[in-house]
């Protein structure tokens, strides 16, 4: 087993471990959910809600061992396999940072989200960047558009350019923290601007090589 594989159960582990000591300390009703201000404007049950984010890890986790095995472009993926176990790993950190801000909150230490996510987001953004630029076609990791899956050449030129934007965007959302109100149109905008751009360069691309 790969040490990424093994250190993605032992976060799981750990994450379910955490909410398990947590668990008589948390409100009956937990907050959930957070708006651009940064304000609570969500809550849940503590059960489920304890433990909605260690399923959340848990099915990705599933997933991750899953589409090795189903993507009908397998061979594909152990082409840029480092990138593929490495962004698992850091998208499951991602989802386990977020839940022990949640914890947190909710047992009384409560750090803004709007400190916190524009830094989780840049750097998610970031290392996808990194990933977007070695990724080969596949149905599952990358910028999925007719186009790409249709032509190796359209797909790589699009994800060596989608690289560069990512990254970018990641660099763009980690300035929300300077602005805290506005901290959700830095993290969002960008990569929503980047992601339709290159759906539309994917679609000329194509039509240039045909």
């Amino acid at each position: 087993m790969k040490w990424q594989r093994r250190l993605i159960a032992l976060i799981i582990i750990i994450s379910f471990g955490i909410t398990a000591l947590a668990h008589d300390g948390l409100p009956e009703t937990m907050a959930s959910h957070w708006n651009a201000a940064g304000e609570v404007d969500g809550y849940s049950p503590k059960s489920p809600g304890a433990v909605m984010m260690p399923m959340v890890m848990a099915f990705i986790a599933l997933l991750y061992a899953a589409i090795p095995h189903i993507d009908p472009l397998r061979k594909n993926i152990r082409k840029f396999q480092p990138y593929y176990e490495n962004f698992f790993l850091v998208l499951i950190l991602f989802f386990f940072v977020l839940h022990a801000q949640i914890l947190l909150w909710n047992l009384g230490t409560q750090v803004s989200p709007n400190i916190t996510m524009p830094v989780l987001l840049g750097g998610l953004f970031f290392y996808i960047g990194i990933v977007t630029e070695n990724t080969k076609r596949n149905w599952f990791i990358g910028i999925r558009t007719p186009w790409t899956l249709s032509s190796d050449r359209v797909w790589d030129r699009t994800h060596k350019l989608g690289g560069k934007l990512f990254k970018a965007a990641g660099l763009i959302a980690l300035l929300g923290i300077l602005f805290h109100e506005h901290a959700l149109w830095f993290i969002l905008a960008p990569v929503l601007i980047a992601a339709l751009y290159l759906v539309i360069y994917s679609y000329l691309e194509f039509r240039r090589s045909a």
